[in-house]
């Protein structure tokens, strides 16, 4: 009898409760934060655990080992090759006989001083197009 006269109160305070829950659902769901402080305290404790964020490290462009100079074999390379491209600018200059930027845009103002290649286009002092040249008219 006495466990049955202590869950009576239990009993009639049960009713209340979801009165009470209801209220506080409409309000602002003041239920589903009591309920979430045992579980925030878990993440909490796991947090600090649990796995970091890793940053990627991107991808790591690989270094070009360009010549800063011309040798014999590159000046030959760059008097045969270059004036027969289609297209000539420094970065292609640069690609192909590998050679550093500068190189590039000297090797193409030497070729254009031997006429071997012909400005497209109005000349412009940043970006150096050239082409071929085909019977005295560039392409």
């Amino acid at each position: 009898q006495a466990v049955a006269g202590s869950e009576a109160p239990a009993r009639r305070g049960g009713p209340r409760r979801p009165a009470r829950g209801a209220l506080s659902e409409a309000m602002g769901a003041n239920k589903v934060v009591q309920k979430s402080k045992e579980a925030k305290m878990k993440a909490a404790m796991a947090g600090g655990k649990s796995k970091k964020k890793k940053w990627s490290k991107g991808k790591v462009k690989e270094k070009l080992a360009n010549m800063v100079m011309f040798d014999k074999a590159t000046y030959d390379k760059m008097m045969k090759e270059i004036p027969k491209a289609k297209l000539i600018t420094p970065s292609v200059v640069s690609e192909r006989l590998k050679v550093n930027g500068s190189v590039a845009r000297a090797a193409i103002r030497h070729l254009e001083e031997k006429n071997l290649i012909v400005h497209v286009g109005e000349k412009h002092a940043a970006q150096l197009i050239y082409t071929r040249k085909i019977g005295g008219e560039g392409e």
